[in-house]
């Protein structure tokens, strides 16, 4: 068994709750194009896909070559709401301290673009703690669930795949990681989840995540591998 070096986080849902005001915004989006949608729709769709995706999704369901101002519309609509809504995920800072405390590595792969990626940390107060260690499926040619920005994260951070750990609440996101040869664990403890946890673990689970937590009590121990865990 490799040791755990070095744990990649999914931004959204995982270290901020941001998703249902993202899944809000998009629903509000798509109705004005006339692609009405409800959230629980999205959520099952798009959670952890990047919003160009969305957008070709989107641009295809309207038979349209492209939509020019969607994701820049999303983003800034979004983004506004940030200062005054957007909370850090409970128990997250504590969990990182453990894991500097343990000398293991941290790093952020999202979906979010680089622009949005930095705001939200900056606005979480998260920023210091991850330093240049935050990529964005904007530097990737495949964001999730392909395992391109797993991997980039790890070659960035100069430890192998094997021997890197990812928390998700996507399974857009789990399988990404399998397929760059990472351990995935799964959270199920954002605001976007209530009323389908269950359900929601099961996608985890059956998704390849060897764990699915939904909460942050103990965590850490779960992706460093310290105790036995099941799917």
């Amino acid at each position: 068994m490799t040791d755990i070096r070095a744990v990649i986080f999914d931004m959204d849902g995982c270290l901020v709750d941001s998703e249902p005001m993202s899944l809000q915004t998009l629903a509000d989006l798509m109705a004005a194009e006339g692609l009405p949608a409800t959230t629980d729709e999205l959520r099952r769709k798009f959670l952890g896909v990047s919003i160009q995706s969305i957008v070709s999704h989107i641009a295809e369901a309207l038979d349209r070559d492209d939509l020019p101002d969607f994701a820049r519309d999303f983003e800034e609509r979004l983004l506004a709401r940030y200062p005054t809504e957007l909370r850090v995920i409970p128990g997250i800072p504590a969990l990182l301290d453990d894991l500097s405390a343990r000398g293991i590595m941290v790093a952020i792969a999202t979906g979010s673009s680089i622009r949005r990626l930095a705001i939200t940390l900056q606005v979480a107060g998260l920023a210091e703690r991850f330093g240049a260690a935050v990529f964005s499926a904007d530097q990737v040619r495949h964001g999730k669930p392909a395992p391109d920005l797993f991997l980039l994260a790890a070659s960035r951070l100069g430890i192998p795949p094997a021997a890197c750990a990812v928390m998700e609440d996507s399974p857009h996101g789990i399988v990404g990681a399998r397929m760059a040869g990472m351990r995935a664990v799964g959270f199920t403890g954002g605001t976007h989840l209530e009323g389908m946890r269950d359900d929601h673990a099961r996608r985890l689970a059956e998704a390849g995540a060897v764990a699915v937590l939904p909460d942050l009590s103990g965590m850490v121990d779960v992706l460093l591998d310290h105790q036995p865990t099941g799917a």
